[in-house]
C-alpha cells in the first residue's frame, strides 16, 4: 500500500463530513488534503485511543519528532511519506502542524474549560489550524481567507461539541464552558449522568445559536475573489450547519444517541455547494 493509498483508506473509514468535499478537488490538492486529515485523524486516534495518558504522551512526542524529520527531509510514517510533496507546493508551516499535536496533548490535560475564551483556544489548536492549512491546500489570493478559514474551524469544532456531548461525557469529557453551564442550571454531574431536561436543551440551544453567529461571521470574511478555490470548506460549512440544524429539530437529544446525515445527504449537500459556488 502507498502512503498516499494509506491516507485515502484512513479518510474514508473515518466516515468524516470531510470527504464528500475532498472529492470535488483537482487530484494534487486532493491527495495534499487528504493527507493532511489523515495526519489530524492519527494524532487524535492517540489520544481517543489510549487507556494510559503517559502512553499517549509518548506517542504525541513520537509525532512531533516525526513532524520535524519530514521537514528534514526523512520522515518514516505512511501519512509523513503522503505529506511531505505538498508542504512547499502549499507554504504548510511546521508550527501549524505542530499546533495541531499540542492540541491533542490538552485533552490529556484538561476535561474542563472555565469560559469560552478557554474553549477558543482549545478550538483554535484542533480545528482553527487545520482550518489554515486547508486554507491553503485549497488555494488563495486574500491572505483574509485564512482569517475565514480559521474561524470556519472553530465553527466546525463548536458544532462537533454540541453532537458529541453524550459520548465525551462517557469519557469524562466535557466541553462546554463552566460558566455557560452556570448560566443555565445545568450542572456537571447532570452530563456526565446523561440527564436531558429544559435546561440542558435551553444551553444547547445557546451554544448552537453561538456556533451559528460563527459561522455567519467567517462566511462574511471570505473574499468574493477566493470564493471559488474555497469551495471545499464551504461544502463542509454546508453539511455542518444542517447537522447542527437537524440536531436543534431534534430537540438536542445528544446525550444518548449521536446524530449524523446520511452519506447520500452529505454527498447531495457537498454537490448542490459546488455548482452554486
Amino acid at each position: 500500500m502507498s502512503p498516499d493509498e494509506y491516507c485515502q483508506q484512513k479518510t474514508v473509514q473515518s466516515g468524516s463530513s470531510f470527504y464528500y468535499s475532498f472529492l470535488f478537488l483537482p487530484p494534487e490538492r486532493r491527495r495534499a488534503i487528504t493527507a493532511l486529515y489523515a495526519f489530524c485523524r492519527e494524532v487524535d486516534d492517540t489520544v481517543d485511543d489510549a487507556t494510559d495518558g503517559s502512553v499517549a504522551r509518548i506517542k504525541l512526542a513520537w509525532w512531533r519528532t516525526e513532524v520535524s524529520k519530514m521537514y528534514g527531509g526523512t520522515p518514516t510514517h505512511p501519512v509523513m511519506l503522503a505529506l511531505q510533496p505538498h508542504v512547499a507546493t502549499y507554504d504548510l508551516q511546521e508550527q501549524h502542524l505542530l499546533a495541531i499535536v499540542d492540541g491533542m496533548e490538552m485533552d490529556l490535560d484538561q476535561s474542563r474549560y472555565l469560559d469560552y475564551a478557554g474553549l477558543q483556544r482549545y478550538c483554535w489548536h484542533v480545528a482553527g489550524v487545520v482550518g489554515i492549512l486547508s486554507a491553503s491546500i485549497f488555494g488563495y489570493t486574500n491572505p483574509q481567507t485564512l482569517q475565514y478559514a480559521e474561524k470556519l474551524g472553530l465553527a466546525f469544532q463548536l458544532t462537533n461539541i454540541i453532537r458529541d456531548v453524550g459520548d465525551d461525557a462517557r469519557k469524562g469529557r466535557i466541553y462546554l464552558p463552566v460558566n455557560d453551564l452556570q448560566k443555565f442550571g445545568v450542572t456537571a454531574n447532570d452530563l456526565l449522568k446523561l440527564q436531558h431536561s429544559d435546561k440542558f436543551e435551553a444551553l444547547m440551544r445557546f451554544q448552537a445559536e453561538r456556533a451559528q453567529a460563527i459561522y455567519d461571521e467567517a462566511l462574511a470574511l471570505l473574499p468574493k475573489e477566493d470564493r471559488r478555490a474555497q469551495r471545499p470548506g464551504l461544502m463542509m460549512a454546508a453539511i455542518y450547519r444542517t447537522l447542527l440544524d437537524e440536531i436543534q429539530r431534534d430537540g438536542f437529544h445528544v446525550l444518548n444517541q449521536r446524530i449524523s446525515l446520511t452519506p447520500l445527504r452529505k454527498l447531495w449537500l457537498a454537490w448542490k455547494t459546488y455548482v452554486r459556488t
